[in-house]
């Protein structure tokens, strides 16, 4: 999961989907990262601690870090929050296999429609809610493929 600082969108989509992860059993790695350095060893922004912790999902213990090359190697699915970190990321992958791991999360719930998850960083609290109910229904989607 990568959004720009690693702080908001991002820790939001890691700990919705390591959640849904546990509770459906899956053996599977969640992780995310920042296309830019800006934040790197800070906790998530305290408003997306805050409407996680609302929803039942804990992202207290995030720190963030800057998306690498490795990153490519170590997963097998890389999901953008919006086309910007999508591009950055795209710019990153030296082999068409690595290309071929990045999507934009949205296109999960909404599929071929390139929508981004709004950064939400200089809005009010409403914002981070509509963006995890957002990251909420990607992720759904990404399970429901996973118990195929």
């Amino acid at each position: 999961m990568v959004c720009l600082g690693n702080i908001c969108r991002s820790p939001l989509a890691e700990g919705i989907l390591k959640d849904k992860i546990c509770k459906n059993d899956i053996d599977a790695k969640v992780d995310s990262a920042g296309t830019a350095a800006y934040h790197v060893g800070e906790g998530a922004d305290k408003r997306s601690v805050m409407v996680a912790k609302k929803n039942g999902v804990d992202i207290s213990q995030h720190s963030a870090r800057k998306f690498t090359t490795g990153d490519f190697k170590t997963y097998d699915l890389i999901y953008a929050m919006d086309s910007e970190n999508y591009q950055n990321i795209m710019a990153m992958a030296r082999t068409e296999d690595e290309k071929a791991k990045v999507k934009l999360l949205m296109n999960e719930a909404l599929p071929n429609e390139n929508i981004s998850v709004p950064d939400p960083y200089y809005g009010g609290d409403r914002g981070f809610e509509n963006v995890y109910q957002m990251i909420d229904k990607a992720c759904d989607r990404i399970i429901e493929e996973r118990l195929k």
